[in-house]
C-alpha cells in the first residue's frame, strides 16, 4: 500500500484513533515492537467487538490487510471503504479458497495480515476454539505468527448496540512464532495442527492477561472450520472466513 493508498490508510487510521478511542477513553498499546517491522506476519487477535479490526489496526506500526465476511460489501460504499483500508471479502462458514489464494498471495508479498482464529466474536469470558486454517495458512506461508489480546472493546461497543461508549481499549501484541517452531519433530499432519492450535490458544491468553482480561479456553481447534476468517465490522479470519 503505498503513495495514495497509503496516504489514505493513514488518514482513516487517524481519524479512528481520533474519533473512536482518543476522544471515547484511550488506546493502550503493549509490545507493539513484538510486531515485526518487514516479512510477512499472521497478526491473530481474540475477537470480542466490531471494534477490534480498528482497534489493532490503530495500535499496529504496520498496515494491515484482513478477511471481512463478504455480505459487508453488498453496500457499494461501506464496500469500497473497507477495501480502501485492506479489506477483501471472505465466505463465512465455508470453505472459501479464494479467499485462502489471496491470503497466501499477501503473505507472499510480505505483507501482515489480520485474522481473528476464533471466526465470530466472543462472550468476553472465554477464548472460542481456533479453527484449522490459521494452522495451514502458518504453514503453507512460513509467516511468523504475532499473538494479539484485545481487552475493553467488549464494553465500548457489545454485541447489538449501536453506540460507542466511554472507556480505553488496550492491545497487547505477544511475542511472534512460526508454526515450524511449534510442530517441529510432528510427522501426524492432524497433531501438528493441534499443537499448533493449543499453542496459540495459549499465546493469545497470556496477552488478554496481560491487558487485564481473564479468558478460560474453549477447545483448541475447530476442525468444521478451514479458511481463516477476518472481521471487519462483523466476523473476522478465522480459517474459515478470516
Amino acid at each position: 500500500m503505498r503513495g495514495v493508498l497509503g496516504a489514505w490508510y493513514d488518514f482513516i487510521r487517524f481519524l479512528a484513533k481520533s474519533l473512536v478511542f482518543w476522544l471515547t477513553g484511550g488506546l493502550k498499546v503493549v509490545g507493539s515492537d513484538n510486531l515485526p517491522g518487514e516479512g510477512p506476519v499472521i497478526v491473530a487477535a481474540n475477537h470480542l467487538s466490531h471494534l477490534d479490526p480498528p482497534a489493532v489496526a490503530c495500535a499496529s506500526r504496520r498496515r494491515l490487510t484482513f478477511m471481512a465476511r463478504k455480505s459487508l460489501f453488498k453496500n457499494r460504499a461501506f464496500g469500497w471503504l473497507i477495501s480502501s483500508v485492506g479489506a477483501f471479502p471472505v465466505r463465512r462458514g465455508e470453505a472459501d479458497t479464494e479467499a485462502v489464494r489471496l491470503s497466501l498471495r499477501l503473505l507472499g508479498e510480505g505483507r501482515a495480515v489480520l485474522m481473528f482464529p476464533e471466526g465470530t466474536r466472543g462472550d468476553g469470558k472465554s477464548l472460542g476454539p481456533i479453527s484449522s486454517g490459521i494452522a495451514m495458512l502458518a504453514s503453507r506461508s512460513g509467516a511468523a505468527v504475532v499473538p494479539v489480546g484485545l481487552v475493553g472493546t467488549h464494553d465500548k461497543l457489545p454485541r447489538g448496540s449501536k453506540s460507542i461508549r466511554r472507556g480505553r481499549v488496550t492491545v497487547v501484541f505477544g511475542s511472534p512464532f512460526t508454526y515450524e517452531e511449534v510442530a517441529e519433530g510432528i510427522s501426524v499432519p492432524k497433531v501438528a495442527r493441534e499443537r499448533f492450535a493449543a499453542e496459540l490458544t495459549r499465546r493469545i491468553l497470556e496477552a488478554c492477561k496481560t491487558g487485564g482480561l481473564e479468558l478460560t479456553a474453549s477447545a483448541a481447534e475447530s476442525p468444521s472450520r478451514t479458511t481463516p476468517q477476518v472481521d471487519a465490522a462483523n466476523e473476522h479470519p478465522t480459517p474459515e472466513s478470516v
